[in-house]
């Protein structure tokens, strides 16, 4: 849901109402995330409060119009305080069990769509596999985004040069960490306190942590994208990623909700010692 001017509640009939061109009424039990898209937009309190309360992600947009913050709730389970003790006396060989599950299921991910895209470069990505060591002591995952990126953008492609390709990487990777964040907090952890990523100014470690498989999503819509631009309606079609269809437990699931389950089955595997509970998604290239 994308909001570009103005939006109130209306609790008596449990709806959202947005003002601009039209008004319109959406069900908040409807609504999974919103995109407030410019700083021109204004929001009744009472609205943010109900929106809080339903866990539902508000991502706010800089004049620029890029997401620069977002709406997280304290308190995102009833038992949080608990979770977060069982979170802080996560085993560390636990953690790294899940991250070489994690780190290794991204490397599959990548290597699909350059066998998709009929990259060549998918055979060394096949080599990388094999050569995963525990935690990814060897750092594989490095070494396959470098071979992933120039096969996909090209042998002068950096992840650090200021184009449209990144500008739509950037944006994409920022509205799944957005929806990954919503879980982590639902769940009752806490955000900051990852299984790999540590950055003491990273806000969202955990969730960094955790989507990285979900990634390649983005990789392979800017992909498709005629960049010539980068503007609302490019962005549009990042932000409706969330809306696509994976398969996951033999089942199609809009991505939205395909990480949900996936975040529970990691915090199992996490709670349980046991990585082999953990349920990634499938996607038909």
């Amino acid at each position: 849901m994308v909001i570009t001017k103005r939006a109130k509640l209306d609790l008596q009939l449990g709806k959202m109402v947005v003002r601009s061109e039209e008004t319109i009424k959406i069900v908040l039990s409807e609504i999974s995330t919103i995109l407030i898209e410019s700083t021109a937009v204004s929001l009744t309190t009472s609205l943010i409060a109900e929106l809080a309360k339903r866990k539902i992600k508000v991502i706010f947009c800089d004049e620029k119009r890029n997401p620069s913050c977002e709406l997280v709730n304290y308190y995102g389970s009833h038992d949080t305080s608990n979770k977060v003790r069982r979170q802080i006396a996560w085993k560390q060989k636990t953690k790294e069990a899940v991250w070489t599950e994690i780190v290794t299921e991204k490397i599959r991910k990548q290597k699909e769509l350059l066998e998709a895209s009929g990259k060549e470069e998918s055979k060394l990505l096949t080599s990388y596999l094999r050569e995963i060591t525990w935690n990814d002591g060897t750092n594989r995952e490095g070494h396959a985004a470098k071979v992933y990126f120039n096969a996909l953008f090209g042998m002068d492609f950096t992840r650090t040069e200021d184009n449209f390709i990144n500008a739509a990487l950037n944006y994409g990777y920022s509205i799944i960490l957005s929806a990954f964040t919503r879980e982590v907090v639902a769940n009752g952890y806490i955000t900051q306190l990852g299984l790999f990523h540590d950055n003491m100014f990273n806000q969202f470690n955990l969730a960094s942590d955790l989507m990285e498989p979900f990634r390649i999503l983005v990789d392979r819509e800017v992909t498709e994208m005629d960049l010539m631009q980068f503007e609302h309606e490019e962005k549009m079609q990042l932000v409706n990623i969330l809306n696509q269809e994976v398969q996951l437990d033999g089942k199609i699931q809009y991505v939205n909700n395909a990480i949900k389950i996936y975040c529970k089955s990691v915090f199992d595997a996490l709670e349980e010692d046991d990585s082999s509970l953990i349920r990634f998604y499938g996607i038909e290239l």
